[in-house]
């Protein structure tokens, strides 16, 4: 059984780093999903790639797959750049601003 262990990236749609934090073991497909011709939904009878697990750190999911055979593969996460300018947008109309504010 094969599994992956991952920090999940943040949502694209905030700058927040909710549920960021945790790390995951998620467990890989053993077998390819179905079609259904009928209605068009996927679906599979492998039970365990529905799993995910949480984990408080990446040691914590290592010491869980060793315990238990997993064969697991460590993604670790990319690392945000740190901000190009100080400010933020509202710098953008600030009244002690250097140059004059353009598109």
């Amino acid at each position: 059984m094969r599994a992956r262990i991952y920090q999940p990236a943040r949502n694209a749609m905030t700058s927040g780093q909710a549920k960021t934090k945790v790390w995951l073991l998620e467990y890989a497909a053993d077998e390819a999903r179905d079609v259904d011709p009928l209605m068009g939904w996927t679906s599979s009878s492998d039970t365990q790639s529905q799993v995910r697990l949480k984990f408080d750190t990446k040691e914590a999911a290592l010491n869980y797959a060793r315990e238990r055979g997993i064969e697991a593969i460590v993604q670790e996460p990319h690392k945000r750049r740190p901000n190009i300018r100080s400010g933020g947008y509202g710098d953008n109309f600030a009244t002690n601003r250097r140059g004059p504010w353009t598109h």
